[in-house]
């Protein structure tokens, strides 16, 4: 995992967009995001359990699986959306970034590869995308059936219940950049 301030610039959403400034494992924990590097599925289990998630599907983001899909689905998922559950993602094979947004509302990159697992609070805006390779295999884990439902950000999700208490809980988490 690496986590950085994305740089704002023109170019394919699949660059690195990496401003060349760090960010801390520190202030994702401070925005609700949690990384852990799980060496195989057995930690990944260990987690689900603890958070009570029961079930889990895989996806692999390809254009040799999504075929003439492929970059129309890395451009929705790329859309700046919000979720009403926590979004729990392990890489099980590629690589990709998740992109969240900070407190001052810039966007921090987060690049995950091979054995990492992500979650994010529910409330949290964020966005996907795969990495120049355009390839990412990863295990979605849900506490019910699976579902994924974005909420793409607009004036109706800036009052959404769940961005709300997202809100609440960083008061005074405050971190500068």
């Amino acid at each position: 995992m690496k986590a950085y301030w994305f740089d704002n610039l023109p170019g394919d959403q699949r660059e690195p967009h990496n401003s060349g400034r760090d960010v801390p494992a520190s202030y994702l924990s401070d925005l609700g995001v949690i990384y852990e590097h799980c060496a195989d599925v057995s930690g990944v289990d260990a987690i689900a359990t603890s958070r009570q998630y029961k079930n889990r599907d895989e996806i692999t983001v390809s254009p040799e699986k999504m075929g003439d899909i492929y970059e129309e689905k890395v451009k929705s998922f790329f859309h700046e959306h919000l979720h009403e559950d926590e979004e729990i993602r392990y890489i099980l094979d590629g690589a990709g970034y998740f992109d969240v947004r900070s407190e001052g509302d810039d966007w921090v990159r987060i690049w995950l590869e091979k054995g990492d697992l992500i979650v994010l609070p529910s409330g949290i805006y964020h966005r996907f995308t795969t990495d120049e390779k355009n390839y990412t295999k990863a295990m979605r884990l849900f506490k019910d059936e699976p579902k994924w439902t974005p909420l793409n950000r607009g004036d109706e999700t800036d009052g959404n219940q769940f961005r709300k208490e997202y809100l609440k809980a960083r008061e005074g988490l405050a971190v500068g950049q």
